[in-house]
């Protein structure tokens, strides 16, 4: 059922919670390295203060295990979101308590909280410190689909206690495009997968193959669906204990999964070892990379799709030469002209090794959301919103 969004709700002199994915990359100087999921929750701020609202922005930063540590504190988060809405944004001194009631913003004013997970109450979805975080506000909003896979306090627990309960702009375009390539694709559809375990990927694969046209396999989790079909993997990676499972599902998938017909391999990972491409693989080498006849192969069913997934790089992506497949294939999908939804950071960096990032439909922020998503899986922190159907503003 569709959910409420924050562009249904009266927001005038309302004072508004809105859940941010701010777990950003920090230098040994505690300097923030990038700043892009910062700027993904800009448009869902700058709404809310547009429309009158008192602001209250939450988020978790790292893993503080569950007490005050001074290297994620948020304060570089204030620093940077002051810069780019070019207003000042104080840091509370806390997230819940006396002193952080005390300075609640005022209408047009934003407040950023103190690191949530500084308390080990919100990983544990604390009814008491919801209540307290629920307490701050009139409105709830979840703009953090890269945690929305997670039933924490500031996620789920608190919204048993706002009237409304809505998804941010960032959450609705997550929503909008994850939904729309799974639930009603434009066919022929195509979904590319990678990354080196299919026991990360299993709900994702079972649920795709309910869904696409075609699955396209490859990085190192090729090989264990390989050494299904008792051909030879040399050194390559490989779950054994997955071996059973990839044949039971190669056998239902039938010409729907398509695997690597060719690889590069080399007798060392490691950057710079000599490599070749080969159709079988020998016994004391690695594949680590599918090869130039699987490149032309998913090139040509990609380019001819009007749906493309993609989760996950089709060689060691970080060692070139051998992130040659999976740069050649973010071309494909930019020259498709298909919608395209990647997630997973090394797709994403994929694309702009590739120069192709405004070719691409949606980009997903949330890694391991996105697969929960993927797998068909409902996600906590979305479930939990107000259904649009049951209230209006």
């Amino acid at each position: 059922m569709a959910k409420l969004s924050i562009k249904d709700l009266d927001l005038k002199d309302k004072t508004v919670f809105i859940r941010t994915d701010f777990n950003v990359p920090l230098n040994d100087s505690n300097q923030i390295t990038s700043d892009k999921r910062i700027r993904a929750s800009l448009p869902t701020i700058q709404y809310a203060i547009e429309h009158c609202a008192a602001v209250i922005v939450a988020s978790h930063l790292g893993r503080p295990k569950g007490k005050p540590t001074p290297n994620l504190t948020l304060a570089p988060v204030a620093a940077r979101l002051s810069e780019l809405l070019g207003k000042a944004v104080p840091l509370a001194p806390d997230c819940t308590g006396l002193e952080v009631a005390r300075v609640k913003p005022r209408p047009g004013e934003v407040l950023l909280l103190e690191n949530l997970r500084f308390h080990p109450e919100e990983e544990a979805n604390d009814p008491d410190f919801s209540k307290q975080l629920a307490s701050l506000a009139d409105i709830y909003i979840n703009d953090a689909f890269g945690a929305a896979h997670r039933a924490h306090a500031s996620t789920v627990g608190m919204i048993s206690y706002v009237p409304l309960a809505a998804a941010g702009l960032l959450m609705d375009r997550e929503l909008e495009w994850l939904g729309r390539v799974t639930r009603n694709p434009d066919r022929p559809c195509v979904a590319l997968l990678g990354g080196a375990k299919v026991s990360d990927k299993i709900g994702v694969i079972q649920n795709l193959l309910t869904v696409v046209d075609k699955l396209l396999v490859g990085g190192a989790m090729a090989y264990t669906f390989l050494r299904a079909k008792n051909e030879p993997t040399g050194r390559s990676l490989i779950e054994e204990d997955k071996i059973d499972l990839a044949r039971k599902i190669l056998a239902s998938a039938g010409a729907k999964l398509v695997l690597p017909s060719d690889h590069i391999v080399a007798s060392e990972l490691k950057p710079g070892a000599s490599s070749e491409a080969v159709t079988r693989i020998g016994p004391d080498r690695i594949a680590v990379d599918i090869g130039p006849q699987t490149i032309e192969q998913y090139a040509q069913i990609i380019r001819g799709a009007k749906t493309v997934i993609w989760n996950g790089p089709m060689g060691v992506f970080e060692m070139p030469p051998f992130d040659k497949g999976t740069v050649e294939l973010a071309k494909a999908v930019a020259e498709s002209g298909a919608i395209s939804v990647i997630g997973g950071g090394d797709s994403e960096k994929a694309i702009k090794a590739a120069g192709v990032s405004d070719k691409i439909t949606h980009v997903s922020t949330g890694g391991g959301a996105s697969l929960e998503f993927l797998s068909g899986l409902e996600l906590p922190g979305v479930a939990a919103l107000t259904d649009k159907t049951a209230n209006s503003a």
